[in-house]
C-alpha cells in the first residue's frame, strides 16, 4: 500500500494512517504485540481478562464513563485477544476523532484493574468459558490448538482455565504488563476521512506523554509437532470434526501460494472444492471450512466441519480424497486462471471495509514493518504457478504428518 503515512513517536509508538475520500467513519486503534502465547503457566488467561480489565475503570474514569464515552454519540469502542496481538479500537463519526483517541489511549496504557471489578469480570469471562463450551463448533476449534501444539502456549486456550481465571488480581495484571509492554512494538492505526496532519497532531498530544516501555518477554518457539487423532464423546447432537496440520510462518514466502490453496480447498466462496464434494454433491454438511492461522514463528491450518455421526467417517475420506488430488493432479491453467482471480477479488473486496483496512494495516507494520500495497499482492498472485500449488500441497498435505480431532455424540 503506497498511500499510507507513518509516524514514530520519541517513545516508540508507530502510527500509522491512510485517509479515505467519501465516509464520515473514522476507525481507529492500537494494535499490540501482546498475545495469550506471552502468558507463563501461572497466567493463562491474563491476556484475554487484561482486555476486559481495561473497560473497567482507569486513572480517571470508571467504567460507565468508559463505556459511555463513544456510545453517547453513536461510536463503537471494543477490543479482542488473539495468540499475539491485543487490539483496542474505535468507530466513530469524524468529528469525534479526538475523542477516540483520547479514550483508546486511556484504556491502554492508563487501566488501574479496581479489585472489586475483576471481581466482577471474573464471572463474566466464567459465563463466556461456558458459552463456548456448549459450542461445540468453537470448542473444537480451541481444542484443536491443544491436539496440534500440546503443552507449548499456543496450544493453550486464549480464555484460560477456571482456576486460571479465578486466581487473578490486581499485582497480576500489573506484572504481566510490566513484562510485556514494550511502546516499540505497539501501532496505533488509522483510517478515515480525515487528513495526516490532523491524525499527527492528535497522536503527539494523546501518545506523546506515553512513557517509553520496555517490557523484555522473550517468546517460545514451537519447534516439536507431533501428529495426534483423538475422539472425544459429547452431550451433542451432531459430530464435529478437525483435520490439520502445523504450517507456514508470518515470513514465510510460501505463505500466500499456501492460503491460495487452502482457498482453492475450504475458502469462504461456495465453489470450494470441500463444499462442493461435502455439502452439494452428498449433502453430508452444511459448513465445511480451512482456515489458516500463521503466528511469528510458525502456523496452523485446519479443516472443520460438522455433520451426522454416521457421515463422519466417509466425511473424513472425501476430505482426505480432496487432499490427494491437489497433491496428484496441478491444476489447469484455466482452474489456476480462475483461482487467482477468485483470490484477488476476495482481497479487493476486504479492502473495501475500512474497520478491517485499518487492524489489517496495524498487524502488517507490527509483523512485518510495512504495509504491501494490493497491487503488489496481486502481482505476487498472478505469478503463482501450478507447480508451486502442486509441491506446496505436497509438503502440506501429508497424511502422517495430519492430527485428527472428533467430537462425537454419546450414544
Amino acid at each position: 500500500m503506497e498511500d499510507y503515512n507513518l509516524l514514530e513517536l520519541p517513545n516508540g509508538i508507530r502510527v500509522v494512517h491512510k485517509e479515505v475520500a467519501n465516509t464520515k467513519i473514522v476507525h481507529c486503534g492500537f494494535i499490540l504485540d501482546i498475545g495469550s502465547r506471552d502468558e507463563r503457566e501461572n497466567q493463562l488467561g491474563i491476556a484475554h481478562f487484561w482486555e476486559h480489565m481495561a473497560f473497567k475503570g482507569t486513572s480517571k474514569r470508571k467504567a460507565f464513563h468508559i463505556l459511555n464515552r463513544l456510545d453517547s454519540v453513536g461510536g463503537e469502542l471494543n477490543a479482542y485477544t488473539t495468540k499475539e496481538k491485543i487490539c483496542f479500537y474505535a468507530s466513530a463519526l469524524d468529528k469525534h476523532t479526538e475523542n477516540a483517541f483520547e479514550i483508546l489511549q486511556d484504556i491502554t496504557f492508563d487501566s488501574v484493574f479496581p479489585e472489586k471489578q475483576i471481581e466482577n469480570e471474573r464471572g463474566v469471562i466464567l459465563e463466556e468459558m461456558s458459552l463456548y463450551r456448549d459450542s461445540p463448533e468453537d470448542a473444537i476449534q480451541d481444542e484443536f490448538d491443544h491436539v496440534i501444539f500440546g503443552e507449548h502456549p499456543l496450544g493453550q486456550n486464549i480464555l484460560g482455565t477456571p482456576s486460571s481465571v479465578r486466581s487473578f488480581h490486581r499485582k497480576d495484571f500489573q506484572q504481566f504488563l510490566n513484562e510485556n509492554m514494550n511502546t516499540e512494538q505497539v501501532v496505533f492505526s488509522c483510517v478515515g476521512n480525515i487528513p495526516f496532519k490532523k491524525v499527527k497532531k492528535l497522536a503527539e498530544k494523546y501518545f506523546g506523554h506515553v512513557p517509553r516501555l520496555h517490557g523484555q518477554r522473550q517468546r517460545i518457539d514451537f519447534k516439536h509437532y507431533q501428529p495426534l487423532t483423538q475422539t472425544i464423546t459429547k452431550q451433542i447432537s451432531q459430530a464435529h470434526c478437525a483435520i490439520g496440520s502445523t504450517a507456514y510462518n508470518l515470513a514465510d514466502d510460501k505463505r500466500l501460494p499456501f492460503f491460495m490453496l487452502l482457498n482453492i480447498l475450504g475458502g469462504p466462496g461456495m465453489n470450494s472444492r470441500l463444499n462442493l464434494a461435502l455439502r452439494e454433491k452428498y449433502g453430508f454438511v452444511y459448513n465445511v471450512e480451512a482456515v489458516y492461522h500463521p503466528y511469528s514463528d510458525t502456523g496452523l491450518f485446519a479443516i472443520f466441519y460438522g455433520t451426522e455421526k454416521k457421515q463422519a467417517k466417509r466425511s473424513q475420506r472425501l476430505v482426505m480424497k480432496e487432499l490427494e488430488k491437489l497433491k496428484k493432479s496441478p491444476l489447469g491453467t484455466m482452474q489456476l486462471h480462475k483461482a487467482k482471480e477468485q483470490l484477488i477479488g476476495q482481497l479487493a473486496m476486504s479492502e473495501e471495509n475500512n474497520a478491517n483496512l485499518m487492524l489489517m494495516m496495524g498487524k502488517s507494520i507490527l509483523d512485518l514493518g510495512r504495509i504491501e500495497s494490493l497491487e503488489s499482492i496481486f502481482d505476487q498472485i498472478r505469478l503463482v504457478t501450478s507447480q508451486q500449488l502442486l509441491d506446496i500441497a505436497n509438503e502440506s498435505f501429508d497424511e502422517s504428518k495430519m492430527s485428527f480431532l472428533t467430537f462425537l455424540p454419546e450414544a
